[in-house]
């Protein structure tokens, strides 16, 4: 029978974790606290914060809220950025993206301090992936690869010498998930595809895990997908539904591959529940390194 990897029932059970976590952490003084920038007033930008802050509540994490408006300068935002570095109250904090137009994001990320950096997405803290094949890593994760492995582990999903097949280089996921699938406590072999792959389809065909993040909507078909595959679909796009009359959310799996599958994620409802929740773990993490009761 198909598994429905439910990253809204895995991401609840985590919170619950932390929230007890957090509970420990208030007992010897320390509230970890989620610091955002937000610059302007993009509706995605302004409900994805929400959302975090949201999250934050419901397990007991301080909220800090930076809001610059668009036309803030470069400047403006280093500074913010140098002043959520120094709070500390702010165990970890996020630059929502994108930021705007002549605003230098590399720069801007650049600037975060590492062992702040609530995404994982630091250069530092991407460099320590790539160093640490075996062993822990004691610097945040990348949230949504990380999500991703959670939420097939939370299913016992066993990815040792699988054949995994990954969709599209963003640096979100495409580009850093497969730091992840190989290190040595994972152990898979990965193929990661992309605009320039030649005959992307047989390499989808030829893999028991698809790891689909190109925002291009249906584009894995039932057709290119081998019996008993795992399906993770991570790409998100905006298609206009006619019969409803608005927009609505699409993944990049046709949902005619579920019959096919040993086991896929929806989308909604799958790998972007686990996104947030590993936000809220890399913070509770950073605030148990703090009290010395993580390593």
């Amino acid at each position: 029978m198909t598994i429905k990897l439910d990253g809204k029932k895995v991401a609840a059970d985590i919170k619950a974790d932390l929230a007890e976590r957090v509970a420990r952490l208030k007992a010897v003084g320390i509230t970890p606290g989620l610091g955002t920038l937000l610059v302007g007033s993009d509706p995605g930008s302004v409900r994805y914060v929400a959302g975090k802050h949201a999250d934050c509540e419901e397990v007991g994490i301080r909220s800090i809220k930076s809001e610059l408006p668009a036309d803030a300068s470069l400047d403006e935002v280093e500074a913010a950025v140098r002043t959520l570095n120094e709070d500390p109250d702010c165990t970890g904090f996020i630059v929502q993206l994108p930021l705007p137009k002549g605003v230098d994001e590399t720069a801007v990320i650049d600037l975060i301090d590492p062992a702040k950096d609530a995404d994982g997405m630091h250069p530092y803290n991407l460099g320590e992936l790539v160093l640490h094949v075996h062993g822990d890593i004691r610097t945040p994760l990348p949230c949504t690869p990380r999500g991703v492995l959670q939420l097939l582990d939370a299913y016992d999903i066993d990815l040792d010498g699988k054949e995994v097949c990954v969709l599209g280089r963003g640096i979100t996921i495409g580009r850093t998930i497969g730091l992840m699938l190989t290190r040595k406590a994972v152990n898979a072999t990965v193929t990661l595809c992309h605009t320039g792959t030649r005959d992307i389809r047989d390499h989808i065909r030829r893999a028991d895990v698809v790891i689909a993040a190109m925002g291009s909507a249906g584009f894995v078909r039932p057709e290119d997908v081998r019996e008993g595959a795992v399906l993770v679909d991570v790409g998100v796009s905006r298609v206009y539904d006619a019969d409803e009359g608005r927009y609505r959310i699409r993944g990049d799996v046709d949902r005619g591959c579920y019959e096919k599958a040993s086991a896929y994620s929806p989308n909604p409802g799958g790998v972007g529940p686990m996104t947030r929740a590993m936000l809220l773990a890399n913070v509770v993490e950073m605030a148990e390194r703090r009290a010395g009761i993580r390593p």
